[in-house]
């Protein structure tokens, strides 16, 4: 009451206070703190983000989406599988769970125009298994959807709908010319707030194995994404699509700095086979493959950790036709040095069906070059006696988590193992262990040690028990029908 009346009679004895003309702006209105010239180059940004924004944004679209999911998880089918449930029992316990429930689900995403007749990108996430799609646009108009195409192995999706007159659109830029510290505008509809704006840098480049999808080379930019976002522009400085938001990485759900966003070079070639070919057309050799760590490098006899280990050929494929073998150490496609794993699933994807593609290849220490046709991605790779005690072998080394038992005729058959499948099933795997640590499941089969051909138990125990305490090993297992090398380390 004091400090009110003070005030009070402030103003009535002797006019408005020092503070109070300031607020009203009498000490100076509208006069700059700092000159024009000192943030001249400030300003100057500050308006190209306007510039942009204002060209752009037009282009975004706010998209909803109504979808009929299931709640229950999605398990393999071997699960199910009455032999299967013998062995290893039920994921879920006695009963197997309760039967999946049904519910309608709705979500929001974002988008971008390419065609001003209405042909609109975004994430495949944002638009699957929906039975409603909405597309609102910048001037407030509301119109329903078709899906045109989409394809689940780079998160993309193109849906239409028939404006009353043409569409302003994006323009597209060239993602090759992206680099680290590029400056981004993210685009988008974070949590439903149509036509945001975020901006930020590119954080770095060629980021894969992530997890997101089976085709991943994406731009990571610091720029705010969040839910939401999904499907929207990443533009530069000059108004150019350079990629789309796809995914965040984040610990709470929200923005924390780190989001991806595909490229737009790959964004194009796909939109284009979609609109063109109703698909997606990939090149393929037919092989798994993984990248060479040092594990691998010193039980391959090789002097760094460079190329691409092929961990099995697929029968009937392309490689198998042209003589690649499991353990085969791919260094070069068409004479360019391949960098990993996911460089050369990239690079054989663009490769054109019944083009001949010429491998370098590292066999038994000796350097040789292979050429292999190139297949098209069949559609189904593109949509997606002992007891067990004595297996458990007592080992001191980075096996002990293991609890095996021998492949039986009705264990063949749970598991679909062909009769040439040799090995031994994990029956279970030890809760934090360094075997649990490397990935193995039960259900894997064991088919070699550092190399080593395991045919039985008593193979996996003869092996095993020779390994030193501390040393790393080499398995290569079976998993879902493919050989892939895993390495465990203590």
């Amino acid at each position: 009451m004091l400090v009110l009346f003070s005030l009070s009679l402030g103003v009535f004895l002797g006019g408005p206070s020092p503070q109070e003309m300031a607020i009203a702006g009498s000490a100076g209105d509208g006069d700059p703190v700092v000159s024009e010239k000192d943030i001249a180059p400030g300003l100057a940004l500050q308006k190209t983000f306007e510039s942009v924004s204002r060209a752009v944004l037009p282009a975004v679209v706010n998209i909803s989406t109504t979808s009929l999911v299931s709640s229950s998880p999605h398990l393999p089918p071997m699960f199910d599988d009455p032999f299967f449930k013998r062995f290893f029992g039920s994921p879920f316990g006695p009963g197997g769970g309760q039967k999946p429930q049904k519910h309608v689900e709705r979500s929001l995403g974002s988008g971008f125009v390419i065609s001003s007749d209405g042909l609109i990108v975004t994430n495949n996430h944002v638009v699957k298994n929906a039975t409603k799609v909405t597309v609102l646009l910048s001037n407030n108009k509301s119109y329903q959807a078709k899906v045109m195409g989409t394809d689940p192995m780079t998160d993309i999706a193109v849906i239409k709908i028939n404006p009353a007159s043409p569409l302003p659109v994006v323009t597209w830029g060239e993602s090759k010319k992206v680099v680290v510290g590029t400056i981004v505008m993210a685009m988008g509809s974070p949590f439903g707030l149509s036509q945001s704006v975020t901006m930020g840098i590119v954080s770095a480049l060629k980021r894969s194995n992530m997890g997101i999808e089976q085709y991943e080379n994406f731009i990571q930019t610091d720029a705010a994404i969040n839910p939401g976002n999904s499907g929207g522009p990443l533009v530069n400085l000059r108004g150019q699509v350079v990629g789309m938001n796809t995914a965040i990485y984040t610990t709470n759900g929200g923005y924390e700095g780190i989001g991806f966003a595909i490229p737009a070079s790959m964004v194009r070639q796909v939109v284009q086979d979609l609109i063109t070919k109703g698909k997606v057309v990939r090149g393929w050799l037919g092989i798994s493959i993984q990248n060479v760590t040092p594990v691998i490098a010193k039980q391959f006899g090789l002097k760094k950790t460079s190329g691409v280990l092929v961990s099995d050929v697929l029968p009937g494929s392309p490689a198998e036709a042209a003589q690649l073998m499991r353990g085969d150490i791919i260094t070069a496609l068409n004479g360019t040095p391949v960098e990993d794993a996911n460089d050369l699933r990239m690079h054989v994807a663009q490769i054109p069906p019944g083009k001949v593609a010429t491998l370098t290849i590292i066999r038994t220490g000796h350097v040789r070059t292979v050429d292999v046709n190139v297949g098209e991605l069949p559609k189904t790779l593109a949509m997606n006696g002992r007891s067990p005690e004595e297996g458990t072998g007592n080992f001191k080394n980075v096996l002990r988590g293991l609890r095996i038992m021998d492949i039986t005729d009705e264990i063949r058959q749970a598991l679909n193992l062909s009769s040439q499948v040799h090995g031994v099933v994990i029956q279970a795997v030890k809760p934090g262990s360094a075997v649990e640590s490397a990935g193995l499941r039960r259900g894997d089969v064991i088919v070699e040690i550092d190399r080593k051909t395991v045919r039985s138990v008593a193979d996996f125990v003869r092996i095993s028990r020779r390994i030193p305490q501390d040393a790393e090993v080499l398995l290569t297992i079976l998993h879902n029908g493919r050989h892939s090398y895993v390495s465990v380390s203590p």
